[in-house]
C-alpha cells in the first residue's frame, strides 16, 4: 500500500463525467502487425518494469488522507489491452478519428487505470498503439518512463516471458483509515521541530509567485477559447524537425521550448482569424507545465510538476517578434523561478487532504477565463524504440482539458523529430486542423527567416 503525493490526489479526486483527466500517446510502428495475443503476452510481461500497473485507487474514508495505491484484485490483462481496425483504406485520418474516440472514453478508476490499444488496418503496411493513463498516476515524464517499460531500444532483443503475479490481499477499510491517520501522526512526530520552516518556506514561495502570477494574469485576452466543455474530444497532431528547430535556434537564439512556443503562438494566431476574432492586441494565455522532478525519481510513478502562464503574442504579425516577446518572458520566468509558486502552494494544501480534494474538484471542474491552453513540451527518447522488433515511427502525444480550456498542446520530442498533439473540445474546436497547419506554418516561417539571415 503506497500514498499519493498531493498532486496525484489532487488529479484523480478532479475526475468527472465531462473531464476526463488522462493523458496518452498514439505510436505508430512499421509492420506487420502483431496479434492480439502476441501483444497482450508483450505487455503483460513488461509490467514486472511498471508495477503500478497492476494496482488501483483505494480512497481514506472521510478524506483524512491521500489515497493508496493498492494491488488490483481484478485485474485480467485483457480488460487493458484492447483492439480496433481501422476503416479500409487505412488512411492518417481513420487512425486520428480512431484515437480521438478512444482518448475521450473515461477510464474505470476501480480498476488500474490504463489501456493500450492495438490498431489494425493502416496504409503502408503499417499499425499502431493508443496509450492511455490516468492523470493520476503520471505526468508526462513519468509518462514517458512508462512507455519505457513496453518498448525496447534493441529490435533483436529475445521476447519478454510472462510472469505469475499474486496480488497482495487488499486491506480492509479500517487498516486504510488507520493507515492513514499513523501516517499523519508520523510525519507529525518526525517533523514537529522543523515542520514549521518548510511551512513557511512554502508560504514565502507562494507569496513570492504572487505578484508575478497577478500581473501575468491580468486581462483576459483570447474569451473565444475558453467555455463549457463536453465529454468528447478531438485530437490532432503535427511534426517538425528537431534539425529544423535548431537551425532556428542557431539563427536567433533562445531555447527549443522557445522556439515551439513561438510556433504555437503562429497556430493560435491563425484560429483566432479563420474565426474572426484576432486582434492587434490579441494574447493567448498559456500554461506552461514545468518539471520539478528531480533526478533521482526518474522511474517514479507520480506528478512532480509545477506551471508558468506565458502569454502568446498572437496579435503580432512578425515572426521574429513574438519569437523575440516568448523568449523575454521564458527567460524572466527562469530568472524569477515562478515555478517554485504553485509547486509549494499543492504541497501546503496537501498538508489537508480534505482540503485539497475540494479545492482539486473546484479548480478543475469549474470553467476560469483567465488561463486560455495548456502547452506542454516533454524530452522523449532521442533513439528509435521497437515493439515486438518492429520499429516505431511516430510518438505523438495527447492532453487533456479541463476548468474551461478548450485546447491543449502537447510537444514530444522522439528520434530527432517533434510532435505536436492537438486536445480540442469536439463540439467546441471544429477547427482544430487549422490550429494544427498553424503550428506548422510558424515552424515554416521562421526557417524561412533563418535562411534569410544566414
Amino acid at each position: 500500500m503506497e500514498r499519493m503525493n498531493a498532486l496525484d490526489a489532487g488529479m484523480f479526486f478532479a475526475e468527472n463525467d465531462a473531464t476526463p483527466l488522462q493523458i496518452g500517446t498514439v505510436t505508430v510502428f512499421q509492420g506487420p502487425a502483431p496479434e492480439y495475443p502476441e501483444l497482450v503476452r508483450h505487455v503483460f510481461a513488461r509490467l514486472r518494469r511498471a508495477p503500478r500497473c497492476l494496482q488501483r485507487v483505494r480512497t481514506v474514508p472521510f478524506h483524512l488522507a491521500h489515497p493508496v495505491w493498492v494491488d488490483d484484485q481484478r485485474f485480467a490483462i485483457e480488460d487493458h489491452v484492447l483492439r480496433a481496425t481501422a476503416p479500409e483504406p487505412g488512411a492518417p485520418e481513420a487512425l486520428r478519428d480512431l484515437a480521438q474516440a478512444v482518448l475521450s472514453r473515461p477510464l474505470d478508476l476501480t480498476r488500474s487505470p490504463w489501456e493500450v490499444w492495438l490498431v489494425e488496418g493502416l496504409a503502408d503496411d503499417r499499425w499502431a498503439l493508443i496509450a492511455k493513463v490516468h492523470h493520476c498516476m503520471v505526468d508526462g515524464i513519468a509518462g514517458i518512463d512508462l512507455l519505457g517499460a513496453l518498448f525496447d531500444i534493441d529490435p533483436d532483443r529475445a521476447p519478454a516471458r510472462p510472469h505469475l503475479w499474486i496480488p497482495e490481499p487488499e486491506p480492509p477499510a479500517w487498516a486504510v483509515l488507520r493507515g492513514g491517520i499513523a501516517d499523519r501522526l508520523k510525519g507529525f512526530e518526525r517533523q514537529a521541530a522543523r515542520l514549521f520552516l518548510p511551512a513557511l518556506r512554502d508560504s514565502a514561495a507562494v507569496a513570492g509567485a504572487i505578484p508575478g502570477y497577478a500581473a501575468r494574469l491580468a486581462g483576459f485576452g483570447a474569451s473565444s477559447l475558453n467555455g463549457p466543455t463536453g465529454p468528447r474530444r478531438r485530437w490532432s497532431r503535427t511534426h517538425a524537425g528537431l534539425d529544423e528547430v535548431d537551425r532556428i535556434r542557431r539563427a536567433f537564439g533562445g531555447s527549443v521550448n522557445d522556439v515551439v512556443l513561438a510556433a504555437t503562438a503562429r497556430g493560435f494566431r491563425d484560429l483566432l482569424d479563420a474565426r474572426g476574432v484576432l486582434g492587434e492586441e490579441s494574447t493567448v494565455r498559456a500554461m506552461v507545465p514545468v518539471s520539478v522532478r528531480s533526478s533521482g525519481e526518474r522511474g517514479v510513478p507520480s506528478n512532480r510538476v509545477s506551471a508558468v502562464p506565458v502569454d502568446l503574442p498572437c496579435g503580432e504579425p512578425d515572426p521574429l517578434r513574438r519569437l523575440a516577446l516568448v523568449r523575454a518572458q521564458m527567460d524572466d520566468l527562469k530568472s524569477r523561478d515562478q515555478a517554485a509558486g504553485p509547486d509549494a502552494f499543492v504541497r501546503l494544501l496537501g498538508a489537508a487532504p480534505g482540503l485539497l480534494a475540494a479545492a482539486a474538484q473546484l479548480a478543475l471542474r469549474r470553467r476560469q477565463p483567465l488561463i486560455h491552453t495548456i502547452v506542454t513540451n516533454v524530452p522523449g527518447p532521442p533513439i528509435p524504440l521497437y515493439a515486438m522488433g518492429r520499429r516505431m515511427l511516430e510518438l505523438d502525444p495527447y492532453i487533456p482539458i479541463a476548468a474551461g480550456v478548450r485546447v491543449s498542446v502537447g510537444i514530444v520530442s522522439y528520434d530527432g523529430g517533434l510532435a505536436f498533439g492537438l486536445t480540442g473540445d469536439h463540439d467546441a474546436v471544429p477547427d482544430l486542423e487549422v490550429l494544427s497547419a498553424g503550428i506548422r506554418d510558424g515552424i515554416d516561417e521562421l526557417l524561412k527567416e533563418a535562411a534569410q539571415a544566414g
